[in-house]
């Protein structure tokens, strides 16, 4: 793998699914599609002229989601949308792809979606696609060549967030992945609507974003509750001001439509896709609406639909709690390890540190910018997605211990994306937008958040105060939300293998439990492990057991366990 390669992939398999906490907890309200992942209920606190009037969008009210825009509403079933494509649609279906030679051998095109499936007629985005073409003579992990077989056509790849660019991810793995699927697909990667290439949503400028980066997210009086409340509607009104009318058509029912219009300019009579992270919930809402025309699928660090935004919010808590319990047993019996020798040391100097920066931010080697308390525990959870970057961390707290915060800023800044020059990717602001589309907010304020503090620290000592505040950005979003809680269960469609990892911090393993029981061909599959998602990552027995389902259409036995 290229230099280039090996940037694309660290940028694409780990920080698109960061993005995922991001408006969990980090960044704004959610964390998933489900509960975690979006949040925004209309605040009391906004002015109504801020805010449109209540509207359940056509594309929602027709995947069943009716009732979506405000307020709590029952858990109800994705219903599928109708199997012949209506006639106003037939011409986005009819497109011919134009494929051309682009970023170091691919092949990439651009189509047209409607920016509302309801009234195309309002005008069209933009999305763009790659693909890397299948190689029948890759050479296998023996080194053996692999049999031709059939063609079995494309198989999408997308790597979360919702944020995360599926173009640059395909671009960053498709070297690296398994020789024999590669022989048998063409590689795919759309980035979604308001993503990466695809039309992409803005919202803030480099030292915007800096600032917003930096803001305390754990109150300590009303001043800092004030500054807080302001970053998030400072936000959100960047948004709109940048985004415009595309911030109302970026939800994930809009994109599993966008990905069926794909399906069809490929030539494929099924989708075939693997999702990680967001990306389960993004397959999953296809395989709901368009369970006939969904082939073999692979869901890894699942989301579970059916939970609100408080409930995933606070559960996604737990789980990086989780991983933090894992890292602390294995740093204390390390002898570079900075923080004690006991998983209890760790964690109560780990709180001592986030108190200390709190109070006087570290000097950095990054010109004037500071380390904050904020930024300190997103480097922290940037170092639990992945179990590789624990002896990073460990450095970085070491010298944060003796007062240089550099290291702990580096791996947030890894976490947000933000490039040396200072500038920031679409990834956080398209992150935000879908998630304040998909499910109603957790908080209508301030006081509701302050009200969930101590139920979120019971679930997460470490962490639990921080995602409870950080729920607040979509509050104030400028648009309502078309989503809210519901199951999948995609009745008819092919077996859908899902993906759980025992210790995933951003994706608990009970999301996938949920997601696999939810659907009716589902098989649950499961990685006992460390770390954010689990193909292509950890172990030849769960690769395998992956590989094999999507050469030959034969799931895995439902319950199986690899990993250690």
């Amino acid at each position: 793998m290229s230099a280039r390669d090996r940037v694309r992939a660290r940028r694409t398999g780990i920080a698109a699914a960061v993005a995922l906490v991001t408006a969990a907890g980090l960044v704004a309200g959610g964390c998933s599609a489900g509960g975690a992942p979006s949040g925004a209920v209309p605040s009391t606190a906004v002015p109504s002229s801020a805010v449109p009037p209540a509207a359940v969008s056509p594309a929602a009210a027709a995947a069943g989601l009716a009732g979506a825009a405000g307020g709590a509403a029952a858990v109800t079933p994705l219903e599928p949308l109708p199997a012949d494509v209506p006639p106003a649609l037939a011409p986005y279906y009819a497109q011919r792809l134009g494929w051309t030679a682009c970023d170091d051998g691919f092949e990439c095109t651009t189509f047209r979606v409607p920016l509302d499936y309801d009234r195309p007629a309002d005008g069209d985005l933009t999305l763009a696609a790659v693909r890397a073409p299948a190689v029948p003579a890759a050479p296998a992990g023996a080194g053996d060549p692999v049999a031709p077989g059939e063609r079995l056509g494309s198989l999408l790849l997308n790597p979360g967030g919702p944020g995360g660019s599926a173009v640059e991810y395909v671009e960053g793995v498709a070297r690296t992945y398994d020789a024999g699927v590669r022989a048998r697909y063409d590689l795919v990667g759309l980035d979604p609507r308001g993503v990466g290439r695809s039309s992409p949503v803005t919202c803030l400028d480099g030292e915007r974003m800096d600032a917003y980066t930096a803001v305390d997210i754990t109150p300590d009086d009303q001043a800092e509750v004030d500054a807080l409340v302001t970053a998030a509607k400072e936000f959100a009104e960047g948004c709109r001001q940048r985004s415009g009318d595309r911030l109302g058509h970026l939800s994930t029912v809009e994109a599993a439509r966008d990905l069926d219009v794909l399906r069809a300019l490929l030539g494929d009579e099924r989708l075939h896709y693997v999702g990680k992270s967001y990306g389960t919930f993004l397959g999953a809402t296809y395989a709901g609406l368009f369970p006939g025309r969904t082939g073999r699928m692979v869901l890894d660090g699942a989301m579970d639909p059916s939970l609100d935004s408080l409930t995933g919010n606070r559960t996604q808590a737990g789980g990086f709690e989780t991983a933090w319990a894992a890292f602390a047993r294995d740093c204390a019996a390390r002898e570079d390890c900075p923080l004690g020798r006991t998983e209890q040391q760790t964690g109560e100097r780990l709180t001592a540190l986030f108190a200390a920066v709190d109070a006087h931010p570290l000097t950095t080697t990054d010109g004037a910018r500071r380390l904050s308390e904020a930024q300190a525990t997103t480097g922290v959870i940037q170092a639990m997605y992945a179990d590789f970057l624990w002896p990073r961390l460990r450095t970085a707290l070491a010298d944060a211990v003796a007062g240089d915060g550099t290291g702990l800023l580096r791996l947030s800044d890894d976490y947000y994306g933000r490039e040396v020059d200072g500038s920031y990717p679409n990834l956080m602001f398209a992150n935000m937008a879908v998630n304040c589309l998909d499910l109603p907010a957790p908080f209508a304020g301030p006081d509701d958040a302050a009200r969930a503090v101590p139920d979120f620290e019971r679930t997460s000592p470490r962490f639990g105060r921080d995602m409870a505040w950080m729920a607040l950005t979509c509050t104030y979003w400028p648009v309502r939300p078309t989503g809210t809680p519901h199951t999948v269960r995609a009745a008819g469609a092919a077996p859908i293998v899902v993906v759980g990892t025992t210790r995933d911090p951003a994706t608990p393993y009970a999301w996938a439990q949920a997601l696999a029981g939810q659907l009716e061909s589902g098989r649950l599959l499961t990685y006992d492990g460390d770390g954010h998602t689990a193909y292509g990552r950890h172990d030849s027995c769960l690769d395998g057991a992956v590989n094999r389902f999507l050469l030959g259409g034969e799931p895995p036995e439902n319950g199986k366990t690899c990993g250690r």
